[in-house]
């Protein structure tokens, strides 16, 4: 059973994921505005967020930023309307999991919430990953360096993991696009530089080295 915030302005669509959440034994809270639903996001603990982007009082991908300033590590599924590649793939660099069009299938919506829900489990029989003086533990979804606890969001860790796992070899592009992010597709944006960025503020410049017009290596 997972908690699941929903942010959408709609009360059909509020009715109707509440409705095909709770028959899979969720808990759902639905918020109906921006400004209340990253309140209740931030002062709350919600395993999954479902986001609208056509919010009355708040853009959907300001409450995105926000939210995933505030709290890395949520994890949220914009659900929207708006079908461009553009807003996919922006909702996706600022660090949503997943991205549904609106009309939706239920199977689909259901099969995607249950797969980003999945995403939280530990992997059977590998609790720790380690490379170096960097320490990856698998089941409490953390990354220990030099000693001290390194926030990462979900992309983030699963891009880490993908690294520490694959070490000694160059990941391409494509593969992370595929391994980390489920694209069966280049969908022609920067979202894995921009995730390697991310990292190497984190953990420095010199943890993932790139080759060039190949892709990226664990450089420890």
């Amino acid at each position: 059973m997972a908690r699941v915030l929903c942010i959408d302005d709609e009360p059909g669509l509020r009715r109707l994921v509440r409705r095909i959440l709770e028959q899979d034994g969720h808990v759902v809270v639905t918020a109906s505005d921006g400004i209340e639903g990253l309140q209740q996001a931030c002062s709350g603990s919600y395993d999954l967020v479902v986001l609208d982007l056509l919010l009355p009082d708040l853009p959907g991908t300001a409450v995105l930023s926000a939210l995933m300033e505030r709290r890395p590590s949520q994890r949220v599924i914009v659900l929207s309307a708006a079908t461009d590649t553009e807003s996919r793939v922006t909702c996706l660099e600022r660090g949503a999991v997943d991205y549904v069009s609106k009309p939706f299938v239920v199977r689909e919506f259901r099969a995607r919430v249950r797969a980003r829900l999945g995403d939280s489990a530990p992997q059977v029989g590998v609790a720790m990953v380690s490379s170096g003086g960097v320490q990856l533990d698998v089941a409490r979804r953390r990354l220990v360096w030099d000693d001290r606890t390194v926030e990462l969001s979900p992309r983030e860790f699963l891009l880490v993991q993908h690294l520490m796992r694959n070490r000694g070899a160059v990941c391409t592009r494509e593969e992370l696009l595929t391994e980390v992010w489920g694209y069966a597709f280049d969908p022609g944006s920067n979202v894995v530089d921009v995730a390697i960025a991310r990292l190497r503020q984190k953990l420095g410049t010199a943890f993932i080295e790139t080759v060039r017009n190949v892709g990226y290596a664990l450089a420890v």
